[in-house]
């Protein structure tokens, strides 16, 4: 996960060596701003991935989420078409309900409910999946419109970029189960400060087993669905060292996590830490890979 603090000259170096250093995919947030973040230089999703895209050429890249906090799923829907295209065929759409806080609310006189939220979020995954498949698309929804809304050209992915839907509740859960190809987690919901991640690991276990229901109630094989663990906000110590890295990923491992994403360490808080234990988790990725 790099954050998108740096002017493009730096940060190409980030998305250049995190291809070069082996991992699958290199991930960024989409917001206007983000807490600590909020004064200082911060770059949107679309024109960072789109040139992550061209410098790079095998990586797997993708969003960590889009929200309805920001666009209305045509707009995304386009950008996303256009982002697969200039990538080959490497974008994977990170997709959550969003949080309440001071860039949801700059465009927007009156708060959501928590409830409006959960309702719009399940019309945006499914105006979204339209969107991507189908060439033409109308919906009248309680929260979205849209109204013969063209989409040439598709996705280079068929039957569309793969969705990474962030779920906790079992709303978004079933969504998850229906439209996912992986199901995102920070771990504890609703929690902003990271704590060790041994702590982490029931509420991970408890939060697979509810996917796994959930993959039951609409017919799908829970094996098809990734598990993948957003460490760093809230899940802490996963890169204090390489030892603690290994012993981190195992541990999810055994609790259903199939795909780990590390924060890209930074010289300050949030996500202090040093770039030399991330250069030797790299160096022994394929002899753990296996195990």
């Amino acid at each position: 996960m790099i954050v998108p603090e740096d002017r493009w000259r730096t940060a190409r170096h980030k998305w250049v060596r995190a291809e070069e250093m082996g991992f699958d995919h290199a991930w960024t947030y989409d917001h206007l701003n983000w807490r600590a973040f909020r004064a200082k230089e911060w770059f949107t999703m679309v024109p960072t991935l789109t040139a992550a895209a061209v410098a790079t050429e095998r990586i797997g890249l993708g969003v960590l989420v889009a929200s309805p906090n920001l666009r209305h799923p045509v707009h995304l829907a386009k950008d996303v078409t256009g982002l697969d295209d200039i990538s080959d065929g490497r974008i994977i759409l990170g997709l959550g309900a969003g949080a309440e806080g001071f860039d949801s609310r700059m465009t927007r006189r009156t708060a959501w409910s928590r409830r409006e939220r959960t309702e719009r979020f399940a019309e945006y995954v499914e105006l979204t999946d339209r969107l991507l498949t189908q060439p033409v698309t109308t919906f009248d929804g309680r929260y979205y419109f849209a109204d013969e809304v063209h989409s040439q050209p598709l996705c280079r992915q068929q039957p569309r970029v793969p969705f990474a839907v962030a779920a906790s509740g079992p709303r978004g859960m079933r969504l998850a189960a229906r439209h996912a190809s992986y199901w995102v987690t920070t771990g504890e919901p609703n929690r902003f400060a990271d704590a060790p991640y041994e702590e982490a690991l029931p509420v991970l276990r408890r939060q697979v087993e509810e996917l796994e229901k959930a993959c039951g109630e609409v017919g799908r094989d829970p094996s098809t669905v990734s598990r993948l663990l957003v460490a760093g906000p809230t899940v802490g110590g996963v890169l204090d060292s390489p030892a603690a890295f290994f012993d981190a990923a195992g541990r999810f491992a055994e609790a259903g996590i199939t795909d780990l994403v590390v924060q890209w360490p930074r010289p300050d808080e949030p996500f202090k830490g040093s770039e030399d234990v991330l250069d030797k988790v790299a160096e022994d990725l394929d002899r753990h890979r296996g195990a």
